[in-house]
């Protein structure tokens, strides 16, 4: 039942995305030959007057073949498409709208999810200081000398990864991505800036890493239909800061043995959906999130680097040498398959550990 619930979170996130990419195309009267979820062969398929829609094989990734992509116009030949409706020929803003459509929609499907979430529960909860509460005997904070009153100001991975501490759920954050690896917490004791390092463990029910502390109650708001987007958009900030601080770390080649791949994702599919439909939710809309500010990453093959060069072309008034866009092509494919051969790694490497 699984691979249901997988395949399903791929479908809404992927089909979201590059239904944005049509739709701003279409608005902008781009000829369109096909719009399709999966790669490989196809295995379903309906024509309409000039698009065709279809399903492939292999349930990853998905496109929009615009007229005037090498790639669209090389695998329809038959084709023929007025200049005037060929990607290229248009202004360069509305190819920048284009290209930034998909990630677009996956911010909207996050950002409305995240807010029905809210709703669901009923009550937001307004993070308190990261001043330590309690602490539990016989865990990490205990042995490593935390004291109730401390007020953890920073705190530092072994991997490089640094953060600024404002607020609890910042610490939250920070120990639940990098709390694999001992950490370095910063903290202000009765006047004075006290280093503390602390190794998390790794609670055995939940399988997520902890110190042992508690922080003051949070602030409780009750959360209506009308306050619920407010509540969402705050969610879906501080998880997107989260995740360009992943995006920032991986490319200083710090927390690279944390990435995840396709069965990492996997993975988390079933424990999510063990804990329920809203925790299957959240999972999507977290996904939808990450994958939407991956997208804006400025290499040439995702939506970012597509924006990045059409800004140079406009600027400098006449498009890319081909030859030198291929060759950052295919060399940003190639770090894209050796991130990919590493996140999979990751991922075998993690299963065989257990």
């Amino acid at each position: 039942m699984t691979i249901i619930y997988f395949l399903l979170l791929l479908t809404v996130i992927i089909c979201i995305h590059e239904a944005g990419h049509l739709w701003a195309a279409k608005k902008f009267n781009v000829y369109c030959y096909e719009y399709s979820f999966g790669m490989g062969p196809v295995i379903w398929k309906k024509q309409t007057k000039e698009t065709q829609y279809s399903i492939r094989a292999i349930p990853m990734g998905g496109f929009v073949a615009m007229a005037g992509e090498v790639e669209g116009d090389g695998a329809y030949p038959d084709v023929e498409v007025p200049k005037h409706r060929r990607l290229p020929n248009i202004a360069p803003w509305k190819r920048i709208i284009i290209m930034l459509a998909g990630v677009f929609m996956n911010f909207v499907l996050a950002w409305v999810l995240f807010s029905v979430i809210s709703l669901n529960q009923g009550v937001h909860f307004e993070s308190s200081r990261a001043i330590v509460k309690e602490v539990v005997p016989n865990l990490p904070a205990s042995e490593a000398g935390l004291q109730e009153g401390d007020l953890i100001t920073h705190i530092t991975s072994t991997t490089g990864a640094t953060k600024k501490v404002k607020k609890y759920r910042d610490l939250q954050m920070f120990v639940m991505q990098y709390g694999k690896h001992p950490l370095e917490m910063e903290v202000s004791r009765d006047g004075k800036l006290v280093t503390i390092e602390v190794t998390p463990k790794i609670d055995e029910e939940l399988e997520v890493p902890i110190i042992g502390i508690t922080a003051e109650s949070p602030k409780e708001t009750k959360v209506t239909l009308l306050n619920c987007w407010k509540y969402g958009m705050q969610d879906m900030g501080m998880y997107a800061t989260a995740m360009v601080s992943v995006i920032t770390d991986m490319f200083k080649g710090q927390g690279l043995e944390e990435l995840g791949g396709p069965i990492a994702i996997y993975g988390v599919t079933k424990k999510s959906v063990d804990y329920g439909f809203v925790s299957y939710l959240f999972l999507i809309a977290q996904l939808s999130l990450n994958i939407g500010i991956f997208n804006l990453i400025p290499l040439p093959i995702l939506d970012g680097g597509q924006v990045v060069v059409t800004l140079g072309e406009w600027i400098a008034g006449k498009p890319l040498n081909q030859k030198v866009r291929n060759g950052i092509i295919y060399a940003c494919w190639g770090l894209m398959l050796l991130l990919m051969l590493k996140v999979t790694w990751n991922d075998v490497s993690k299963l065989l550990v257990k």
